[in-house]
């Protein structure tokens, strides 16, 4: 394939060839037709989302959201939740308590009596069931109808939630994004075969090279020596650690000292990091996967919700970069934006210190699959995942959006729809 008069950073405006899967070519612009006619747009590497869940994302399309953007109040949950016809499963997602309070089943009863509901948390970490819905699964033994971490417990007691894959993949496509890292915590029997209709490149954690994926919580959280010695058990392979609070980094690093890291060791969200811990993440080398875009969607609810002594070390960026540690971002998609043109946007354009230059924010997307702090270039000899803008790369980065997006080629192959 020939792409004709693009913006190449470090080359100006060339042409590009493409054979093999990879970028054979990139010279001066020569007369005559290609295949595809750059129009002086910038081709860039794809974007990699390195931190995602695709079959929670791919369940969206058969739920209903009742987040704090979605629906405003109690009012706006009860009609949320009945519609439909009488009787039929409902599955909402994205729920906060700032929307009605804390949920149980006896709520869930007031607000939707007729019908089985199950309702997800926001942060992913909690499923809230209605007594029809219980009664309907076998499992109404009393209690509140809340389960915390209950999910591959709970997927045996429900019907198969249609999986819009194809939408996914598609809508990706549309962002630039050529690949993904799937980062549930117990990748499910089959899960790679399921998502494998994705066009997209995929790294899914817990198989074959990927990191493994530990999952922490506050109530449940291990000593320093358990935790050390479950990452001691998967080594070479890298490990993925999940935290969310202080304390989960602090038993995070105290193991990765005893342990000792290996390349490729992650810390997912990195929400909230201590200046003095910073040291410490960059003597480790460990990387930080981050979601910048949560302070701008969860700002309001991060007001009430967090600690004050803890706001100013929320999803750092910035400063992480600045002190030499490793940094990438995630989505977090469903539970965050799946657009990476509005992360990008949230990080270049924060308050408080942490903004990030728009090409750093770009980069944050940019990094390898299996490294992604180690940020991909266009060059001859480089794999033809590539993203094509209408526009050049200035442009572009002014004004980070994902309507800059003309065309994604993963392999050399295009997979969004031709013009």
């Amino acid at each position: 394939m020939l792409i004709t008069d693009v913006e190449v950073e470090g080359h100006g405006r060339v042409d590009v060839r493409l054979g093999g899967g990879r970028v054979v070519g990139i010279g001066r612009r020569r007369a005559g037709r290609g295949d595809v006619d750059g129009r002086g747009g910038a081709l860039l590497v794809g974007l990699h989302d390195h931190h995602v869940h695709l079959a929670a994302l791919a369940a969206e399309a058969a739920s209903v959201r009742v987040g704090p953007g979605d629906v405003r109040d109690r009012e706006g949950l009860v009609a949320a939740l009945r519609q439909g016809a009488p009787g039929e499963w409902v599955r909402a997602v994205g729920y906060h308590e700032s929307v009605a309070g804390e949920l149980d089943r006896w709520m869930l009863d007031d607000f939707a009596p007729d019908r089985p509901v199950r309702v997800q948390h926001r942060s992913g970490a909690l499923w809230v069931w209605n007594s029809a819905a219980l009664r309907a699964a076998g499992l109404d033994g009393g209690g509140e109808g809340r389960f915390w971490r209950e999910d591959e417990r709970l997927r045996g007691f429900t019907a198969p939630v249609g999986l819009d894959l194809r939408g996914v993949g598609a809508r990706a496509a549309a962002y630039g994004i050529t690949g993904f890292t799937n980062a549930d915590p117990q990748p499910g029997e089959g899960l790679a075969e399921l998502l494998s209709v994705l066009p997209q490149r995929l790294v899914v954690m817990g198989l074959g090279d990927a990191p493994v994926k530990f999952l922490l919580d506050d109530a449940t959280l291990p000593t320093p020596d358990e935790l050390a010695a479950s990452m001691a058990a998967v080594r070479p392979r890298p490990v993925a650690v999940h935290c969310v609070t202080r304390v989960q980094l602090l038993v995070t690093l105290l193991a990765l000292d005893e342990a000792g890291p290996v390349a490729g060791d992650r810390i997912e969200h990195g929400s909230v990091i201590p200046a003095e811990t910073m040291p410490w993440l960059a003597r480790l080398g460990v990387t930080v996967v981050t979601q910048p875009h949560f302070p701008v969607e969860r700002g309001r609810e991060y007001a009430t919700d967090v600690d004050p002594d803890d706001l100013a070390h929320l999803y750092r960026c910035r400063s992480l970069a600045e002190a030499g540690i490793p940094l990438a971002a995630g989505t977090d998609a469903p539970y965050g934006s799946a657009d990476p043109w509005a992360v990008m946007r949230a990080a270049a354009e924060r308050s408080g210190g942490e903004a990030v230059h728009r090409r750093a924010a770009l980069d944050l997307f940019a990094g390898e699959p299996q490294h992604p702090p180690r940020v991909r270039r266009l060059t001859v000899g480089s794999v033809a995942d590539l993203c094509l803008l209408h526009v050049p790369r200035k442009e572009a980065l002014d004004l980070m959006s994902a309507d800059v997006v003309r065309a994604t080629f993963v392999g050399g192959q295009r997979i969004t729809p031709q013009e």
